[in-house]
This record gives C-alpha cells, sequence and structure tokens, in this order.
C-alpha cells in the first residue's frame, strides 16, 4: 500500500511537470529566456518534485515500515542533490540571459568579451559554491557527522594551516583567475604573446587557461601565470595593431620610389586599414642601408598577412626594378697602396681627419694617454 501510494504521488508530480513544461515551451515562442529555462529546468525539476512527493507519501503512510527511516533519509540525500541541480541550472540560465545581451560577433566587441569572461568566472564559482552547500547539507543529515563537527571545529585552526599550505599553489590560482575576470588585464578572445607564442584566448578557469595557438596548438597556462609575468596583449583597448617588415638593400636604392611602391602596394589591398604607410631608413652601416616599413591593419590576423604581402611586393619589385639595390657584400683592394702602408694600417693621405692618434694636439694627447710619454 505505501508503495502504490509512493508510486501514485510520482506520477502525479510527472504530470503536473509535464503540463508546466508544455505551458512553458508555448510561452516561450515570444522569448529565448523562458524556452531556455524550460529547457534547462525541466529535467532537475521533475526530479525534484518526483522524489518530493514519494518522501512525503511514503512518511505518511509507512508509520509501521521497518524500511521507512532508511528510504527517507536515502530520499532526502537524493533531493538536496537535484536540489542543487536545479539551482545550478537556474544559475547558468540567468546567466545566459546576461550574456545574450552582449555579442561578441561584432567589430567592437571590447566591453562583451570582458563581460563574457566574468560571467563565465561568476557561473564556475557559484555552481562550486551550491555544490559545496549541497555536500555540506547532506554531510548534516548524518547524525554521527553532528557529533563529529564539534571536535572538527576545535581542531579547525590546526587543520586550516595544513590545508592552506597544501592547497597553496591551487588557491593561488583560483584567486589569480577571479582577479583574471574582474581586472580586464585578458578576456576570452583577446589575441595575445605568451611564450613567445601568438594565439587567442580560448578558455578561463579558476585553475588555467587556455590558449589557441596560430597552428591550432592549445597552450594550457596557469592563471596565476598572468598575474605573476608578464605578457603582450595585443587586444586590451583596441584590437587594430601596427606591422614592421624589415629590409637590407644597398646603397644605391632610392628610398622614395620604394616609399611611393609601398603606398601603391597597401592601396591594392583590402588588408590595409589607411591608417599607417610609413617607409624609414632605420639604419645605415657597413655595405648596406636597413629600412622599416610601418603598416597597419584592423587586427592581429589581417596584419600578419598585410607584413606577408608588403614583403612579398616589394622584393619582387626591388628584383624587377632596382636589382643593382639588392644587398651585397662589398671587398675592394686599391692597387696604388704601397705594400708598406697596406701592412701597417697607414695611408698616405695627408688629411688630418683621417687620424684618431696623430695630426693634432688632441690626436697626440690621445696617443700619449694610451701609450704613455715617450722616453
Amino acid at each position: 500500500m505505501p508503495l502504490a501510494i509512493a508510486l501514485g504521488a510520482a506520477l502525479l508530480a510527472l504530470l503536473a511537470v509535464h503540463i508546466v513544461h508544455k505551458v512553458l515551451l508555448r510561452v516561450g515562442r515570444q522569448g529565448s529566456l523562458v524556452t531556455e529555462l524550460a529547457g534547462k529546468a525541466h529535467r532537475p525539476t521533475q526530479w525534484v518534485l518526483v522524489l518530493c512527493a514519494v518522501y512525503f507519501a511514503v512518511r505518511a503512510s509507512a508509520d509501521e515500515a521497518s524500511w521507512r527511516h532508511t528510504f527517507l533519509h536515502a530520499d532526502q540525500l537524493i533531493i538536496i542533490g537535484t536540489a542543487a541541480w536545479l539551482l545550478a541550472a537556474l544559475l547558468v540560465v540567468a546567466e545566459d540571459a546576461a550574456l545574450s545581451r552582449f555579442r561578441t560577433d561584432v567589430p567592437d566587441n571590447r566591453t562583451a568579451r570582458r563581460v563574457h569572461t566574468q560571467v563565465v568566472m561568476i557561473r564556475r564559482v557559484t555552481v562550486a559554491i551550491v555544490a559545496v552547500l549541497a555536500g555540506a547539507v547532506m554531510l548534516m543529515t548524518f547524525p554521527q557527522a553532528r557529533l563529529v563537527g564539534t571536535s572538527v571545529l576545535a581542531s579547525a585552526g590546526f587543520a586550516g594551516i595544513i590545508a592552506g599550505l597544501a592547497a597553496q599553489s591551487v588557491l593561488r590560482n583560483v584567486f589569480a583567475g577571479l582577479q583574471l575576470a574582474f581586472s580586464d588585464a585578458v578576456r576570452l578572445g583577446d589575441v595575445i604573446i605568451v611564450e613567445k607564442e601568438w594565439g587567442r584566448v580560448q578558455e578561463i578557469t579558476l585553475s588555467y587557461v587556455v590558449v589557441h595557438v596560430w597552428d591550432d596548438r592549445r597552450l594550457i597556462l596557469p592563471t596565476s601565470y598572468f598575474t605573476e609575468k608578464p605578457f603582450e596583449n595585443w587586444t586590451r583597448t583596441d584590437s587594430a595593431l601596427l606591422g614592421a617588415v624589415m629590409f637590407d638593400v644597398d646603397w644605391w636604392l632610392p628610398v622614395p620610389e620604394m616609399r611611393e611602391e609601398l603606398r601603391r602596394a597597401l592601396e591594392s589591398t583590402d588588408l590595409w586599414d589607411g591608417r599607417v604607410s610609413v617607409l624609414q631608413v632605420i639604419e645605415a652601416t657597413g655595405s648596406a642601408m636597413q629600412l622599416r616599413a610601418l603598416v597597419s591593419a584592423t587586427d592581429a590576423p589581417k596584419l600578419w598577412d598585410l607584413r606577408c604581402f608588403v614583403r612579398e611586393h616589394l622584393v619582387t619589385w626591388l628584383r624587377d626594378t632596382h636589382p643593382g639595390a639588392l644587398p651585397k657584400v662589398r671587398a675592394e683592394m686599391t692597387s696604388q697602396m704601397p705594400l708598406h702602408a697596406t701592412l701597417t694600417g697607414q695611408t698616405l693621405t695627408t688629411d688630418g681627419d683621417s687620424r684618431v692618434f696623430s695630426h693634432s694636439v688632441d690626436g697626440r694627447a690621445r696617443a700619449e694617454a694610451f701609450t704613455g710619454p715617450e722616453q
């Protein structure tokens, strides 16, 4: 008889949940929030209501049964677990509703990525807190656990010290994860340079960060890494970037012509955002000049392709238009120079500006500083 009553109560609870679920789906046609609520909360709600109906039915009808206490205790434990499941599902629905207001598939998505990072971290923390509280409530249903609680609290200070030392690295990563979520130092979708690798932040958890490297590898780093070591964030405030392309060319190259060719090359591609087109001679030593072409793009992937495009275009232009300006190594011997002058490093010039340690009062003073006065 008690089992039949419990079964009837469970069927009634299932029927009630089914009716409410259908009503929510019908109402949810006008809004995604109700549909998502009906989808994610349907299964845990079924379990909670069915278990509660069975619990109260058995409690009211099986007063004399020997198995009553054990059954009710087990049912109570499962109810606590499913109630935590339902609470976590409701929290996820609320957080997804908050995320839906911030789209990341738009060009200017810095604020949206920051909000997504923070909400994801909050979700993980809240789910963990719900699970811990559910476990604690389950333990409190055991009389032995309540008796042990007094001694546990008495030794909590010593145990806390031991646990703190043992979990120091874990706690450091957890607090670092929370700090990352709310400090805006790194967000989901940010393009960063870390450990000499270029990639995009794919996932941030309480203990580690997943970086999707450009060649489809995944770099896993502890969250404490981003609070203790320097790294480059290319999309911290804006995704637009500048990039440099270096060239070693001979001194015969007409730099203004190459500067004009750089502008024409940039105007011929949609990778350039139209902001920066600069060609400068940044070094002129030895047998070559070093040129730097500075270009700009709207984001890091386009900038990489743009730099490769500019490099290929200008190398081809140099080879076809100014082959004499390609870098070369000079080795020239002067036949008119006397043999003794070549061996001693002396020349026949009488120009005083060619000598550091002679031909002038300052030059002779420098020579004495290194060799001492003549004896």
